[in-house]
């Protein structure tokens, strides 16, 4: 079974999870960010739209025992960019290209020794209109050329893009 990956991705074993969360397995659900957790029997995901709310997550796991990096290669976590693939050598995870229909892919990953052909997805996704079928990408410090603030609301982060005139939305992780 695989784990959708997009925008950017933290991805967790979960037998480290179960090792050392507390609470493990039930206590990081509950506890998941936002409503893009998902998880096969292998791998858990959260996805995040801004690198900083990601961090934010890899340090929260760190405080929880969960560790990153180890001699330069994903331990217990790895992140993962929807269009470049793991940040760091990971040799627990495959990264690739789904194909869920015609003309419409999906990045995923998978464990190493895992064969099965499921996709695992948050509750609500859906292919249309997700980020895997409208991806676009505004490198960190260049919002400001293209998009223009709006407003922040339930979560989201609200631009407008001065070039196509469309409203743009990011979302965060909201801390309180």
């Amino acid at each position: 079974m695989a784990v959708l990956i997009e925008a950017i991705s933290v991805v967790v074993r979960r037998t480290a999870i179960e090792a050392t969360y507390p609470g493990n397995w039930e206590s990081f659900r509950l506890r998941a960010p936002n409503a893009t957790l998902c998880a096969d029997d292998n791998l858990a995901r959260v996805g995040f739209m801004q690198p900083s709310d990601a961090e934010s997550f890899v340090n929260e796991l760190a405080q929880h025992g969960l560790i990153y990096l180890e001699n330069g290669a994903a331990k217990d976590l790895v992140v993962i960019d929807q269009q470049r693939g793991p940040a760091v050598p990971c040799s627990w995870i495959e990264f690739g290209r789904v194909e869920l229909a015609p003309s419409q892919q999906v990045a995923a990953c998978r464990a190493t020794d895992d064969t099965k052909d499921v996709l695992a997805t948050p509750d609500s996704w859906k292919y249309e209109g997700s980020l895997s079928q409208t991806f676009g990408f505004v490198p960190t410090g260049e919002e400001k050329k293209s998009l223009r603030f709006l407003r922040h609301e339930s979560g989201i982060d609200v631009y407008l893009n001065e070039a196509t005139g469309k409203e743009v939305f990011v979302g965060r992780t909201d801390k309180g």
